[in-house]
């Protein structure tokens, strides 16, 4: 089983030195075959040097957008070079660059999808979870999010839908992109909505989806905060909107398609 280590990156050349090698030293420890892909997304610090050098030493690849384009699009780029490259059965995994997900947490996210999961979201929620660090307004903006995603769409066994910390089976990414292509994630301008799309889209595959508990370290956090809340407050509205829309919403036409693949 080979693992992919997803990390979008934008101006955090002050964590790379510290999160790849952490990340590389817990997956050969655990005796693991895997690849660190990341996306510097128009970093306008040292960040391409830093990854240039660190290539020398980790299994790293690394993939550059001359322009910052967003978490969205970075994300499906990750997303969609994984797919490419891993079998079926072989783990997708995406975390943040700036320390504040640690990598321990990845071989327990592992056994979990061995129990027959698809995806598995690492949860401030869960037993044995919790954050540092992170101040009110960031975890009211998280509560919401929770009653959001439960009320309008329906993901009610889920806790934790704002970390982007989460494992996949790569086949259920596979199929995603096979079905959904360049809409598997459609809302690339509107921040950090993306990281919820994911999770509706893969919904309505029919996945299966677990959490394990996590404490989210941002007290650890190495960069500033790339989230515009305004922008992603606008994104979940929208999203909301082209789920239910009646003329050729979400769940209108995509599940003819999905029965077709």
């Amino acid at each position: 089983m080979m693992i992919y280590v997803l990390l979008p990156a934008f101006n955090e050349e002050k964590s790379f030195n510290q999160l790849i090698p952490n990340i590389s030293q817990h997956l050969t420890d655990k005796g693991f075959d895997f690849l660190i892909i990341t996306c510097d997304d128009g970093s306008t610090d040292g960040s391409s040097h830093v990854l240039e050098k660190l290539k020398g030493s980790y299994p790293l690849e690394v993939l550059t957008h001359k322009i910052n384009r967003g978490l969205g699009e970075t994300s499906r780029d990750l997303f969609e070079r994984a797919a490419e490259l891993a079998k079926p059965d072989d783990v997708i995994i995406r975390l943040d660059c700036d320390n504040t997900h640690e990598p321990e947490y990845i071989t327990r996210m592992i056994r979990k999808l061995d129990e027959g999961f698809d995806v598995v979201t690492a949860s401030r929620f869960q037993e044995g979870g919790g954050q540092s660090g992170v101040n009110l307004y960031r975890s009211i903006i998280s509560y919401c999010a929770q009653v959001f995603m439960k009320v309008i769409f329906g993901l009610w066994g889920q806790k934790e839908f704002s970390c982007g910390y989460r494992a996949y089976r790569a086949h259920i990414i596979q199929r995603a992109v096979r079905i959904y292509g360049n809409q598997f994630i459609q809302l690339k301008g509107l921040g950090f909505t993306c990281t919820l799309e994911k999770m509706i889209k893969l919904k309505m595959l029919g996945a299966h989806f677990a959490e394990i508990g996590f404490r989210l370290r941002y007290d650890k956090k190495t960069s500033y905060s790339k989230m515009v809340t305004s922008i992603t407050t606008l994104g979940y509205l929208t999203m909301a909107v082209l789920y239910h829309w009646p003329f050729g919403g979400w769940k209108y036409r995509w599940p003819k398609e999905i029965k077709k693949n």
